[in-house]
């Protein structure tokens, strides 16, 4: 009776996949629903700590605490919307001056085009009327899809503040309930695996916060100096487009573009927000990143690409930006339970850490005639000894 059921490799292979296409078929059909949830789940983990401020140091009930961080980042998202429709407002007043600057370009493309490859406008039309046939098309229905994933969330939206409060006001109840869910023995590595998780999301959430917020000030600033109308708008919409991975980027570039040609149609104002565009990024993939958004869980770039692209498939933008953290749960409880620990580490990011150069020998300077290996190590650990270690080490090899 005591006997553990021991399952082969394919068998347990076969239940994960089938566990994992259960999930994905289940967060398809009811979207709908758990999509304000999960969103809420998310932000309850980031408003804890300010209830806790607020219990703690200013002796808050708990009802209270939890709806005045409930109101206050209510009020701070309503701050932002309200600015961003002005702002849109007015830009979709310029409408016609849009227009009118890609005119513009599109002759002058159409003139270098004539000049150099001798294909006149009507080749050229003939030509981009063939190659736009379909994707014109295509190009509608994403932008309609787009558009209506974006309805959706702000739909969703009344709803989350509301989850988010009754997360937050019964959160020791749910623990409670997961606590009866597992045997005692088994209540250490509950309570591991969630504070993890918590520990996991608040930092990842935090991070991006931070992270846009910068983003957004490089951009800004980076637009006002050539003279970009809209910087402010166009900077805080992309650092709000940069919490979707490695995609939402092109779509703020693409808007950023577009949208300098509500003044001059001087070509170099394009050139110079592609380059600002780059050089922010930059600082963001290189700086930013590795700094500020330092999640507690590792995941390689191809499993988050391919849970952003499934994401986006199955929820469109909220789907993407819910994908790195729910792989982020997963990769917490696989790493802690030894049945899956091997999904786990496919999950992480593995990449070694030791490199190894040579020097390059240079005759009027190095006149040391044998070549040297420097070796680089960035997680070296400095072992501390103590008497007691010495001594049971000491037993160790005797025995």
């Amino acid at each position: 009776m005591n006997d553990i059921l021991k399952f082969p490799f394919y068998a347990k292979l076969t239940l994960v996949l089938l566990g994992l296409i259960a999930l994905i078929f289940i967060f398809y059909i009811g979207q709908d629903i758990l999509v304000p949830i999960m969103m809420s789940f998310l932000f309850a983990i980031l408003l804890y700590p300010i209830v806790q401020f607020f219990k703690s140091k200013l002796y808050f009930p708990h009802v209270l605490a939890v709806m005045i961080a409930v109101i206050l980042f209510v009020l701070i998202f309503i701050g932002v919307f309200v600015f961003l429709s002005f702002q849109i407002s007015d830009f979709a007043a310029d409408f016609d001056k849009i227009e009118k600057n890609i005119n513009i370009h599109l002759r002058n493309i159409q003139g270098f085009v004539r000049d150099n490859f001798h294909l006149s406008s009507w080749e050229q039309k003939q030509y981009i009327d063939t190659a736009t046939e379909d994707s014109m098309e295509k190009g509608k229905e994403l932008i309609g899809t787009t558009l209506m994933s974006f309805t959706d969330t702000l739909v969703n939206l009344t709803l989350i503040p509301i989850y988010t409060f009754l997360i937050l006001l019964y959160r020791t109840h749910f623990l409670l309930f997961l606590s009866k869910l597992f045997k005692k023995e088994n209540h250490e590595q509950l309570k591991d695996i969630l504070t993890n998780i918590r520990v996991a999301i608040n930092s990842y959430i935090v991070g991006l916060i931070i992270e846009m917020i910068l983003v957004s000030t490089m951009t800004t600033l980076g637009f006002m100096v050539i003279g970009v109308k809209y910087a402010i708008l166009l900077g805080i919409i992309t650092g709000i487009l940069n919490l979707i991975p490695y995609i939402g980027i092109l779509f703020a570039g693409v808007l950023s573009i577009v949208a300098s040609l509500t003044g001059s149609p001087d070509l170099s104002i394009i050139v110079g927000v592609i380059v600002i565009t780059i050089i922010v990024q930059l600082i963001d993939n290189n700086i930013l990143v590795p700094l500020i958004v330092s999640s507690k869980v590792e995941i390689n770039a191809f499993v988050s690409i391919i849970g952003i692209i499934i994401g986006g498939a199955i929820a469109g933008v909220s789907g993407m930006f819910l994908a790195l953290p729910i792989l982020a749960i997963f990769k917490v409880i696989f790493d802690r339970v030894e049945s899956l620990e091997p999904w786990g580490y496919l999950m992480g990011d593995h990449l070694p850490k030791t490199y190894t150069w040579r020097n390059i020998k240079l005759p009027l300077f190095d006149s040391d005639s044998t070549p040297k290996k420097i070796v680089i190590k960035t997680d070296i650990v400095v072992p501390v000894f103590t008497e007691t270690t010495t001594e049971n080490d000491t037993t160790r090899t005797n025995e």
